[in-house]
């Protein structure tokens, strides 16, 4: 099946050309020859992108085919239960109405940590939520990692968050624990990212040396402004959800029974110094079943990004051939001939206003066409 997308405007992941044809062939993106076509598509005034990349969800049920049909072709999950992974597993490889994904697996966490206390939240006895894999101390990392190994997780995720944000308090790993454990998982081949939501918190998760925050942290001052030099020092990626923190400080319930006054607003200003300070930021919501969701609130996000001082052209590669990069998805982020065919076209130019985004005309999935 050939696939010829004439005359659109094209970001490709890292920079906007104004006019290009694009071909598609079965489930790869192929050199234009000029040759004809199968299904002709006119592009005049619209803009096709690299399919968007959320770099932070938790997928249960249809969460999968939500966000496929607002246009994110891979979702980054960041705590899936062995029985749900397995199945979602299964779900993406045969599918092609559903999104992609690559997942942490079980995380690490300290025993009744954070997010134990949401197993008994509202809602989570019809999602399967089940008992989980804990961590007590170093010594148990190893074992911890090689666990994750076998449910086939493929990086791994190590909470550090004691519940200020939320206005409680949760037993935490201790850092010799979070060191051990990214210790071992790189010993396996496998990045790091860390949860944590204070600056103390991340503070702990940057001397032991992750790869990855899966949030920006919630203060500002002359801390924060010293923790932003060591991680952009560090080569430090930072998965910027801020429509999470815009989500619970404006909603109760399953995703946050308190939250800290300010907590939004002292995200966004963080994730401006760390754009500033050249780290890496990487488009995500911590969509759930609840809030925010999945899909349409990556979309949102983008907007919260351009307001925190990235240019539109940086917003869409955070979405887009960055979370690609540091999670080593090669064939995917970016339009070039032999990557995946997971695309997006959008009526308008997002390169102008950020927006256009939402305007979606086609989805396509390992070639698979989806029409908005």
């Amino acid at each position: 099946m050939r696939t010829a997308i004439h005359d659109v405007r094209v970001f490709n992941g890292e920079q906007t050309e104004s006019r290009a044809t694009v071909l598609i062939v079965d489930d790869r993106i192929a050199a234009y020859d000029g040759g004809p076509a199968d299904i002709d598509i006119d592009g005049a005034g619209r803009t096709l992108l690299p399919g968007l990349i959320d770099a932070h969800t938790h997928i249960f049920g249809d969460d999968l085919r939500t966000a496929l049909a607002h246009g994110v072709t891979t979702e980054l999950d960041m705590f899936c239960l062995p029985t749900n992974l397995a199945a979602r597993r299964v779900l993406a490889a045969e599918r092609d109405d559903v999104a992609d994904f690559r997942s942490a697996g079980t995380l690490a966490t300290a025993p009744g940590g954070h997010p134990s206390q949401l197993l008994s939240a509202p809602g989570m006895d019809t999602l399967g939520a089940e008992p989980f894999d804990m961590i007590r101390s170093a010594d148990q990392a190893a074992d911890f990692v090689r666990a994750r190994q076998a449910e086939g997780a493929d990086y791994l995720k190590i909470v550090i968050d004691d519940g200020g944000v939320h206005g409680t308090e949760l037993p935490v790993l201790s850092a010799d624990t979070v060191a051990a454990l990214v210790a071992a998982a790189h010993e396996a081949g496998l990045i790091t990212i860390a949860h944590a939501l204070t600056a103390a918190e991340v503070r702990v998760a940057v001397e032991a040396g992750v790869d990855g925050l899966a949030h920006v942290w919630t203060e500002t001052g002359s801390d924060s402004d010293a923790l932003v030099e060591q991680v952009a020092a560090q080569g430090i990626f930072v998965v910027s959800t801020l429509v999470y923190f815009e989500a619970i400080t404006q909603h109760a319930g399953a995703a946050a029974d308190c939250v800290v006054p300010g907590t939004a607003d002292g995200a966004a200003e963080v994730a401006r110094a760390l754009h500033r300070a050249g780290v890496p930021l990487l488009a995500g919501t911590d969509a759930t079943p609840f809030v925010p969701a999945h899909g349409v609130d990556l979309h949102r996000e983008l907007v919260l990004l351009t307001a925190a001082g990235l240019s539109n052209e940086q917003a869409l590669a955070s979405a887009t051939s960055l979370p690609a990069k540091h999670f080593g998805l090669t064939g995917r982020g970016r339009i070039a001939p032999g990557l995946r065919a997971d695309l997006l076209l959008v009526d308008g130019d997002p390169t102008a206003d950020i927006t256009a985004t939402s305007a979606i005309a086609d989805v396509w999935r390992r070639g698979v066409r989806r029409t908005r």
